[in-house]
């Protein structure tokens, strides 16, 4: 073995950098439990003194927090008054928690990876499964913050409004069914957008259904939502003019039992909106920043997920529009097709 020692200086570079990132990571959660993100957007200069007042903080630790933030390109520095400010393009990615671009609660994600580790561990070793459920719960309150900015900019306005008809049919009564809901973000979402049409929500998280529907309480909607616990092929309703997937066909142990399910389930005329996250069709096409973040979910959840249950296909967050499509047309879907895709997420429509 004789290294180019450049390169092996470059590589180093490279990780100090990614371990750069995961202490500053912290710090960035930090900053927005505490509001410092919130009271520096739109604010122009502030000193530390003046930050740590607005926040009802301390001042000496704001400073240092605010160095980390320069050092990492977060906040930019004056050195002539001794000033930070938060960049407006900044604003949407660490503030706005409406923003669609809002990322800040993936490292919630990220800390129950870290709280899980040791079970992440035992399962590549053993190649068995970790449930849902058995993830520390840092995972399920960061998944609702990260995705719920996401469905209300795009699930209405732009992900239905791309399936052949289904905005019509929403608007005139129609029976949807959302299929691993989680939180009901996404059944809360187009129930407030579509006020005639009804809602099922189907999680087998029985923790998740309680929260689901506290939230749709919160809401208003929650007359026109049920959310039950029940598997994706558990669930005996039927005649449903839309089914949801979002974001979670890749974690079931059978997916193509819980498509074929819905699609018995459906009306003939019926539509299965999948939401998945956006890959190529091989790794050779996924080589980039949005594909590395969720290979290592899919390695510490989605996949442990899939093996924990009957099947175990571990399908992975990864698997690319060619295997999805062919999933669907192997349950029975006759008509499948990319509808749009964001940056993030990949939407896919099927039918009889």
């Amino acid at each position: 073995m004789n290294p180019d020692m450049s390169k092996v200086e470059a590589f180093a570079g490279q990780v100090v950098s990614d371990i750069a990132a995961t202490f500053s990571g912290v710090m960035t959660n930090i900053g927005h439990k505490l509001g410092l993100y919130k009271a520096m957007a739109g604010a122009g200069w502030l000193d530390s003194n003046q930050l740590a007042d607005r926040t009802g903080t301390n001042e000496r630790y704001v400073r240092e927090w605010l160095n980390n933030q320069t050092a990492g390109g977060y906040v930019d520095y004056d050195p002539d008054t001794r000033t930070y400010r938060l960049p407006d393009e900044h604003v949407p990615v660490l503030a706005d928690d409406e923003s669609p671009v809002f990322l800040v609660p993936a490292l919630a994600v990220a800390s129950s990876l870290w709280m899980d580790e040791d079970k992440v561990s035992n399962v590549l070793r053993t190649g068995e499964g970790i449930a849902w459920g058995d993830h520390h719960h840092h995972l399920f309150c960061g998944s609702e913050s990260l995705f719920r900015p996401g469905y209300k900019a795009h699930l209405t306005t732009a992900w239905i409004t791309a399936l052949d008809g289904v905005s019509q049919k929403l608007d005139a009564a129609a029976k949807v069914a959302d299929v691993g809901c989680g939180h009901g973000a996404s059944s809360i979402v187009m129930a407030q957008a579509f006020p005639h049409a009804s809602f099922h929500g189907f999680d087998s998280h029985e923790a998740s259904i309680e929260t689901a529907r506290r939230r749709a309480r919160d809401a208003g909607v929650d007359a026109r939502i049920r959310f039950e616990v029940a598997t994706a092929k558990g669930y005996g309703e039927r005649d449903f003019d839309l089914i949801c997937f979002m974001d979670c066909l890749h974690d079931m142990g059978d997916p193509v039992g819980a498509a074929r399910h819905a699609r018995q389930a459906l009306k003939d005329d019926g539509t299965l909106l999948l939401v998945e996250p956006a890959a190529g069709d091989g790794v050779e096409h996924n080589i980039n920043p949005v594909s590395r973040l969720y290979y290592a979910a899919s390695t510490a959840v989605c996949t442990p997920c899939s093996k924990s249950q009957e099947v175990g296909l571990a399908l992975g967050a990864q698997a690319g529009e060619a295997r999805l499509t062919a999933l669907l047309q192997e349950a029975g879907f006759r008509h499948v097709r990319r509808a749009t895709e964001t940056p993030f997420n990949l939407i896919i429509e099927a039918r009889k």
